[in-house]
C-alpha cells in the first residue's frame, strides 16, 4: 500500500490504526455559567494522545491558501500579468500559466478596439456586476435599444440609468466600490460575448452631454436620463462562442414596456414573493396584534396577486421551431468565430 506524500509512510507498508476502546468512558464536556445563568457546553476536552498513537497529519488543503506569502505565493512573480493573484494561484496548481499567458497576450486589451466598438453598438442588453465595499456581490441586466450602451471613445463607454424598482443596488454599490464588470452577449447573430472590466462612477446627464454633445436625448423611447454610469476600460476581452446557445427573436405581440409602472406588464408576482410575503404577515397578524401601520389602507389584507400561467409546452415549442426557421433562412451565412474574433 502506498502511504500519504508527506507523512513519512511511502512505501512503509499501511498506517498504523488506533484502537478503539469500547469501554472508554464518554469525553468530559467543559462549561461556563453565561450571563443569565444557564450553563453552556463549551467544546469537549480533548484527551491526551497516547504515544503508540501517533496523531495522522491534516490532509493537504484542497485550495491554494489565500494568505500573501504561502506556499502558492512564493511562485515566479506575475503582479505584471492581467487578472488576480488567485488566478494565476490556480494557474500554477492546475498547470496552464502558459495557455493563459497566451490568452493573456493575444486576447486581453486595456481598451476598446474598433471591432469591439462596432460590436458594443449593436448590443441591445448586457450583464452588469458590482460589489459594496464588502465585496457583497450584485448582478443586473441592462437593455435598451442598440446604442443605449453608448461607447464614448477607446477607453470609456456609459449607459444611461433609470428609477426601475426604487433600490439602485448597482449604483450604490459603484458609490462604494467602482469596480464593475460588464458581459455582452450576442444569442442570435454573431455568437459571441465581449467581457469589459473598469471602473464606474455615476455623472448626472447635464456634466456628460455637456462633454459628449451627441449623447441621445431619449436612450429608450418616452425616457430622459438623469444619470449615467460611466466605464473606464481596465480589461477587454472575448467570451468565446463553444458553448453559447443559438437564439433567435421571436416576434412580440406587443412593444416593449419601457418605462411602465404597471404592475402586471413588470412581470407582476411572476416568483410568488409578494404572496409569501403577504402569507407571512397573515399569520404575524393573527398570532398577535398587529401594529396600524401594518394594515393596508381599510383594515383589510390586500388581495393576493395571481402570478401569470405557465405558458403551453407544445404552443412554444412551435413557435421556437417557427422562429428557428425563419433565423435559418434569414442567416448571413456562418456564426461566430472563437479565435481573433475581434480582430
Amino acid at each position: 500500500m502506498t502511504g500519504i506524500p508527506g507523512t513519512g509512510s511511502e512505501g512503509n507498508g499501511p498506517l498504523p490504526v488506533r484502537p478503539v476502546h469500547q469501554d472508554r468512558p464518554p469525553l468530559p464536556v467543559r462549561t461556563e455559567r453565561t450571563d443569565r445563568g444557564v450553563v453552556a457546553p463549551l467544546t469537549p476536552a480533548r484527551p491526551p494522545v497516547t504515544p503508540s498513537a501517533p496523531a495522522i497529519p491534516p490532509a493537504p488543503p484542497l485550495t491554494p491558501p489565500l494568505v500573501p506569502g504561502d506556499e502558492w505565493h512564493a511562485a515566479p512573480d506575475r503582479s505584471g500579468r492581467p487578472g488576480s493573484d488567485g488566478e494565476h494561484a490556480w494557474q500554477r496548481r492546475l498547470g496552464t500559466e502558459r495557455r493563459a499567458d497566451r490568452f493573456y497576450d493575444e486576447q486581453v486589451l486595456d481598451h476598446l478596439n474598433e471591432r469591439m466598438r462596432e460590436f458594443v453598438a449593436r448590443q441591445e442588453m448586457f450583464f452588469l456586476s458590482t460589489a459594496d465595499r464588502n465585496g457583497e456581490c450584485d448582478s443586473s441586466f441592462r437593455a435598451g435599444p442598440p446604442g443605449f450602451l453608448h461607447v464614448l471613445d477607446p477607453r470609456s463607454l456609459a449607459y444611461p440609468e433609470y428609477r426601475g424598482n426604487g433600490v439602485h443596488a448597482s449604483l450604490g454599490n459603484i458609490s462604494e466600490n467602482p469596480h464593475a464588470g460588464l458581459l455582452l452577449m450576442d444569442f442570435d447573430r454573431a455568437r459571441i460575448g465581449l467581457h469589459i472590466n473598469g471602473r464606474a462612477r455615476v455623472v448626472p446627464d447635464a456634466e456628460l452631454r455637456a462633454v459628449y454633445p451627441e449623447l441621445s436625448h431619449e436612450t429608450v423611447p418616452g425616457r430622459r436620463a438623469e444619470l449615467w454610469v460611466r466605464v473606464d476600460v481596465v480589461e477587454a476581452y472575448i467570451h468565446c462562442a463553444k458553448h453559447i446557445p443559438q437564439l433567435v427573436k421571436a416576434a412580440r405581440r406587443t412593444a416593449r414596456d419601457w418605462g411602465t409602472d404597471d404592475y402586471k406588464r413588470k412581470g407582476g408576482d411572476f416568483f410568488g414573493a409578494a404572496r409569501e410575503a403577504q402569507v407571512r404577515r397573515t399569520r404575524e397578524l393573527n398570532g398577535r396584534s398587529a401594529p396600524a401601520h401594518a394594515l393596508p389602507q381599510g383594515g383589510a389584507p390586500a388581495p393576493a396577486v395571481e402570478p401569470p400561467p405557465p405558458p403551453d409546452a407544445e404552443a412554444w415549442r412551435e413557435e421556437a421551431r417557427r422562429a428557428l426557421e425563419r433565423a435559418q433562412r434569414t442567416a448571413p451565412g456562418g456564426g461566430g468565430r472563437a479565435g481573433g474574433w475581434f480582430g
